[in-house]
């Protein structure tokens, strides 16, 4: 039976190395194999001649970045299919998002790649070689086949409708055979870009329960704690998007001296991020704890543990003068203005007068509604919305979208470039010199909203500074946006390599 030739990681070091014990040579190959087509039937052909055995271990379901609706067939279908092929011997789902820790422990004497990683540059994944070396340093070697090549990417884009009508007419209106290397080129141009960013530190707080039913003797529902996760989020995660773009990432930001959380920011930050702290007293770093369905992660309500009084005296004013010195000597300023007391009046002049490139995020929330709003900036380079923050700030419910951008919001703010973000729609860009761009969302599957804003935010605005057409723009910061809400929380941030890899998968 096919199924019996697919086992565990754990297993399947065992047996490869009883494999290997007996005197055979052991080959790998390594890939997501979403829709099995001829090039890769060739492909494992090849490899199967290379040795003795031929494993096969496939990339796990959730880390697939092959757009939205990818894959087509889950971890366990395609574990079968792969199986079905008798001249595979074993195989095995690989949980983590590179081939490199599988290397390590099967140490193969030959792992097989395909013709197109031949060349480490042409890799949008920049993986090969750190696979190179793992595969090396086991005694092993790289083979690359060069037989009948086809795009199981191109051929789900074309023929299996995993697109809705109004983003597959979109992508078939703008694909050309240089779009995607002038979004990888805009994407690299920021790499050397030093980023600021300012604003609240929040700590999201998930607690997963169980819902057990409404309580005999209140009009409540019951819960049965499950699990619990905490995340450092608001301006810490934001610049953890960033850090995954830019060399050099520096915050700015507020935490309360009582239950500061500090040990978890400092501990959640990637290795490329600076923190500069003003330790305010007499209250708590805000915390956000959202409740949650175990079952589906649904949300079921939400407590807010802060205090939203505008920082003021000293406090303030070493802020202000951490901005000034700080945001002055930065290619990019971004401010998270999450409108829970950190970002006063005096604070936004010193953002609008030091910062060489401002981009700025106003958010509404429960706690602010109504009084956030983007019309707290006289200028800015770059805004960031979404289009409930945009209608609220223009006191617009009603009017067309496009028109309010125009007619108003682009008026009321002096600031040459926007995007308003519309979630499932996706988003609109404007820019004073090419007008307005729809761009439809890349996915309607939602598994977490939290932080999605602030992703998009956070990779759009180097890319603005750096000068990219506000199309090309929104397209990147919709694809951000839509790997961000398939991520729960902040277990991970929007990495370069993985964004990369989700655009070319989608212009195929």
């Amino acid at each position: 039976m096919s199924r019996e030739k697919i086992h565990s990681l754990d297993r399947l070091a065992e047996l490869v190395g009883d494999a290997r014990a007996a005197g055979r040579n052991i080959v790998l190959a390594h890939g997501v194999f979403d829709l099995m087509h001829l090039g890769h039937i060739r492909h494992l052909q090849e490899a199967r001649s290379c040795g003795d055995a031929l494993v096969v271990t496939l990339t796990a379901d959730r880390h697939v970045n092959k757009g939205p609706g990818r894959p087509v067939f889950n971890q366990q279908m395609r574990a079968e299919m792969i199986a079905a092929l008798e001249f595979v011997d074993w195989v095995a789902i690989n949980d983590a998002p590179t081939a490199t820790p599988i290397l390590r422990s099967l140490k193969p004497s030959v792992y097989v790649k395909g013709i197109e990683y031949a060349e480490a540059a042409d890799d949008v994944t920049g993986g090969i070689i750190e696979e190179r070396e793992a595969v090396e340093a086991g005694g092993g070697r790289i083979h690359f086949t060069d037989d009948i090549t086809f795009s199981s990417s191109s051929l789900i884009n074309q023929h299996l409708g995993i697109y809705d009508e109004e983003l597959r007419s979109y992508l078939d209106g703008i694909r050309t055979s240089t779009l995607r290397n002038e979004l990888v080129a805009l994407i690299d141009s920021v790499s050397n870009l030093e980023v600021t960013l300012v604003g609240d530190t929040i700590i999201d707080e998930y607690q997963y329960v169980e819902p057990l039913g409404k309580s005999p003797k209140e009009n409540m529902i019951a819960t049965r704690f499950r699990d619990r996760e905490l995340f450092a989020g608001g301006v810490i995660a934001a610049a953890n998007h960033v850090a995954g773009f830019c060399a050099k990432v520096k915050v700015v930001t507020c935490l309360g001296e009582d239950e500061s959380f500090e040990e978890l920011v400092r501990h959640s930050l990637r290795p490329n991020v600076e923190l500069h702290i003003v330790p305010i007293a007499g209250r708590p770093t805000v915390r956000k704890c959202r409740f949650i369905d175990s079952g589906y992660l649904r949300k079921m309500f939400e407590v807010y543990t802060f205090d939203e009084t505008p920082i003021h005296g000293a406090e303030e004013a070493t802020l202000e003068a951490m901005v000034r010195d700080i945001c002055g000597a930065a290619d990019v300023v971004i401010a998270t203005d999450f409108g829970h007391g950190m970002i006063t009046p005096r604070i936004v002049d010193a953002l609008q007068e030091s910062a060489k490139f401002l981009a700025v995020n106003t958010q509404t929330n429960s706690a602010n509604l109504g009084y956030n709003l983007i019309t707290r900036y006289a200028r800015a380079d770059y805004i960031c919305i979404d289009a409930p923050e945009a209608r609220l700030a223009m006191a617009d419910k009603f009017s067309d979208l496009s028109d309010m951008i125009v007619d108003k919001l682009a008026q009321r703010v002096d600031c040459p470039q926007l995007i308003v973000t519309r979630g499932k729609q996706g988003c609109t860009t404007f820019s004073r010199h090419t007008g307005l761009h729809d761009i439809p969302s890349f996915t309607k599957t939602v598994v977490d909203t939290v932080g999605a804003g602030d992703a998009f935010l956070a990779v759009t605005s180097p890319l603005v500074a750096a000068g990219g057409r506000m199309d090309h723009i929104g397209f990147i910061g919709n694809a951000a946006g839509a790997m961000k809400v398939g991520i729960v929380g902040h277990r991970r941030s929007v990495e370069k390599a993985p964004l990369v890899k989700y655009i070319t998968a989608l212009l195929k």
